[in-house]
């Protein structure tokens, strides 16, 4: 089974602007979770614009599904993940001014960088995915600096989905095939929605989990959270 993790970035941002604690961001996660999603993902930024540091280390208390921490694995970030120790870290390869995610790492430039993050990650007994694009031989490189998962980038295939989805998915089946005879574990997120999920879950049997924030938020202010929560479970049946 594809588990679902909610992103709750935005829920910080819709807080964020306006100061206080409405809504939620802790009380959201509970939600989410009691609403039936099988994780929480964060994705904290040095600029603290949405999900601050101290979320996460608010969120690690009281998360009891899947906790994945996701962000560039600067000092601060390395520090956050010893600290909580979260189910998984995603690495991505943002920089501090970005405003989403938008390629996934060269595995093979940075092979001694993510080698050396890699391993310190998982001595804290934390599995790491690592933001990929579906390309093999960066595939390919995310076992060799010893990756527990991938995370394929969507937006390419979320952006094509509705002119030629056949094309669109097909760079993906072949990547996630490498990885499943590599042993990799293969997750994926961006710009996945009520339109294109199910399609993408259909053609990559062994996806273990997607990770949906900005989308299913959007989603909610028209179907309320719990009721578009089930029905991003329903593209994963």
């Amino acid at each position: 089974m594809t588990r679902l993790s909610v992103n709750i970035n935005k829920i910080a941002t819709l807080r964020n602007a306006r100061g206080g604690n409405n809504p939620d961001v802790i009380k959201t996660a509970l939600d989410c979770e009691r609403f039936g999603a099988e994780g929480i993902t964060v994705h904290p930024r040095p600029d603290e614009r949405h999900i601050r540091y101290s979320d996460v280390i608010e969120l690690k208390k009281v998360v009891t599904t899947e906790f994945n921490i996701e962000g560039y694995p600067d000092d601060r970030y390395m520090k956050l993940v010893r600290e909580t120790k979260p189910a998984q870290a995603t690495l991505v390869p943002d920089g501090p001014d970005a405003i989403t995610s938008n390629a996934g790492w060269d595995t093979i430039k940075h092979k001694t960088l993510l080698t050396d993050i890699v391993r310190e990650l998982k001595s804290y007994g934390v599995r790491v995915s690592v933001f990929v694009d579906p390309v093999p031989t960066m595939v390919e490189g995310a076992k060799a600096i010893g990756a527990d998962r991938i995370e394929l980038y969507t937006e390419p295939y979320a952006a094509h989905y509705h002119q030629n989805r056949e094309a669109a998915i097909k760079p993906y089946v072949e990547a996630a095939k490498v990885a499943h005879q590599l042993g990799l574990g293969i997750n994926a997120g961006h710009d996945l929605d009520l339109h294109n999920l199910k399609y993408l879950h259909n053609s990559i049997p062994q996806l273990d989990e997607v990770s949906i924030g900005h989308a299913l938020i959007c989603d909610a202010l028209y179907f309320g959270l719990e009721n578009t929560i089930q029905l991003y479970l329903r593209q994963l049946k």
